[in-house]
């Protein structure tokens, strides 16, 4: 039953001004804000796609609802089936979607080379800029993560942590970055390297169940199997009790060395 009324609570967005005029602002509200909203897209799917079909006649330049056609399917892990409306909101105004779209091709499609690509191409038009709490350069990394390219993996993601350290200290170096930076050390057999990088984390968010596995699997390769064992009987009670990734889309979409315990 918990399950059910889940699905039933519904999805809130805000659209204020994303729309090039006010006739288009109008459009978004009647269709979008009026209509889509009064269904929950994930049984109500049809519905939805109909009241979003119904605005993009009136207009089929307004990229937000050209996003708000792609996004369900992405949820709904039908890739294929987004990826050409998410590609008509690039279209129509990509400084706001290109972003966007390559951090769908990193964590939902898991298109690694195209997302890098993508997120190039965004750094060469407007700079490192950040989508979903992150810059580009961190979603590089993860794809480069999932290529084998560790050293890649690793340089974007050093410059990432000492850019936030530099800018505002220790204190707001995410610790979700400290993870993965240990990891590209961890995938080289930088094992010492990548413990610090844990433990980094761990001071942050100190019930992190991945970064306790891996932890203890460095340990173990180290040779230090009493300890090893203690960090992993710890990880699996953290992860029991729901500590784990916190990223959003982890809701979703399994992130890259992220857990899923049975």
């Amino acid at each position: 039953m918990k399950y059910l009324i889940f699905l039933l609570v519904p999805f809130v967005f805000y659209a204020q001004n994303e729309g090039k005029n006010d006739a288009q602002n109008a459009i978004i509200k009647e269709y979008l804000d009026d209509c889509a909203h009064r269904y929950n897209y994930i049984i109500q799917m049809k519905e939805w796609q109909n009241c979003i079909d119904e605005g993009l006649k009136k207009d089929s330049t307004i990229a937000y609802l050209w996003q708000q056609k792609a996004m369900p399917y992405f949820k709904a892990r039908k890739y294929e089936a987004g990826m050409p409306y998410i590609d008509k909101a690039v279209r129509y105004n990509a400084e706001r979607w290109q972003p966007y779209r390559a951090f769908i091709k990193c964590i939902f499609a898991k298109t690694y080379k195209e997302a890098i690509a993508d997120f190039e191409d965004c750094k060469k038009k407007y700079g490192n800029g950040y989508v979903m709490d992150h810059t580009y350069d961190f979603y590089m990394a993860l794809s480069y993560l999932q290529l084998n390219e560790y050293q890649l993996a690793e340089k974007l993601l050093q410059n990432y942590v000492d850019d936030m350290l530099a800018k505002n200290g220790e204190e707001w170096v995410h610790f979700t970055a400290l993870f993965y930076l240990g990891i590209s050390k961890y995938e080289q057999n930088k094992l010492e390297e990548a413990i610090a990088e844990f433990d980094r984390a761990l001071k942050k968010y100190p019930n992190y169940s991945e970064v306790k596995t891996y932890k203890g699997i460095c340990l173990y390769k180290l040779g230090k199997k009493e300890a090893s064992e203690k960090i992993m009987k710890e990880a699996e009670s953290d992860y029991k009790q729901g500590y784990k990734m916190t990223e959003d889309n982890a809701v979703y979409e399994t992130y890259p060395y992220q857990l899923r315990r049975k």
